[in-house]
C-alpha cells in the first residue's frame, strides 16, 4: 500500500490498481491542488477545502463518491462513516469519521474532528482495530497537538499519519514530542500488513506532494 499527502486532509491511497482519495482538495480553495485518477472518493466535510471529487476523475477512472455517515462497499472495499458535530471556520458542521478495510488493513480518517470527546464509545467500537490513523494536529478548530496524541492511544491506531498543519509553527515538533520519540519522515509511506505487526503509535510524517 502506498501512501500520497497532498497537503490539507488530501491523500492519495493506492494498492495494486485500485486508488483511494481522501478529502480531495476542490479547484476553488485557496489551497494548492492536485489531479488524479480515483476509484473511491471519500469526503468528511462539505467545503471546497475538501470536496474537490472532480479533481480525482481522470482517464478512464471515474470515482465513486461517499461523503456521509453510513456503511459501504465498493468493489470488496468495506467502509463505516460516523458523523460527528464540528466548526470549520467559524460555521457549525458535520464532519465524517471514516474507516476503510482495505486487503486487511484498516484505515481511519478523522477528518476535520473538533474535539476527541465527540467520538462516542459507540462510534470507537465501531471503528474496530485501527492499522493507520490519520489525524488532524492544527489546533484552533481541530485538535490540538496535545489532544490528537492522546486520542490515537486511546484508540489504539498502530500508525498514526498527522495533517492538516502548516509548517514553521510548530505543530508538528509539538505533537512529535507528545509522542516522546522521533518521528519517521518520508515522501510516500510504502507498507504492508505484516510491517505494521508489534507497532504502537508510531508516527510516520509523510510530507505534502
Amino acid at each position: 500500500m502506498i501512501v500520497t499527502y497532498y497537503g490539507k486532509q488530501f491523500f492519495k491511497i493506492q494498492l495494486g490498481d485500485t486508488v483511494i482519495a481522501y478529502n480531495p482538495i476542490g479547484k476553488d480553495s485557496k489551497n494548492k491542488t492536485s489531479r488524479f485518477g480515483a476509484d473511491i472518493v471519500l469526503s468528511s466535510l462539505r467545503h471546497v477545502d475538501f470536496s474537490g471529487a472532480d479533481q480525482c476523475a481522470y482517464g478512464e477512472k471515474v470515482p465513486t463518491l461517499i461523503a456521509g455517515p453510513g456503511e459501504y462497499e465498493v468493489d470488496g472495499i468495506f467502509i463505516k462513516g460516523f458523523g460527528t458535530e464540528t466548526t470549520y471556520e467559524g460555521e457549525k458542521k458535520w464532519n465524517t469519521v471514516y474507516s476503510v478495510v482495505f486487503e486487511g488493513i484498516n484505515l481511519c480518517f478523522l477528518g476535520s474532528l473538533a474535539k476527541s470527546d465527540t467520538l462516542s464509545r459507540e462510534v470507537k467500537e465501531g471503528l474496530g482495530e485501527i492499522d493507520v490513523l490519520f489525524a488532524p494536529i492544527g489546533g484552533e478548530e481541530m485538535l490540538t497537538p496535545a489532544d490528537a496524541y492522546k486520542l490515537t492511544l486511546a484508540l489504539d491506531a498502530k500508525v498514526v499519519i498527522p495533517m492538516d498543519y502548516e509548517d514553521g509553527k510548530g505543530v508538528l515538533e509539538t505533537f512529535i514530542k507528545e509522542g516522546g520519540a522521533n518521528a519517521e519522515k518520508m515522501e510516500k509511506f510504502t507498507f504492508k500488513k505484516k510491517d505494521l505487526e508489534g507497532k504502537e503509535g508510531s508516527v510516520v510524517v509523510v510530507t505534502a506532494a
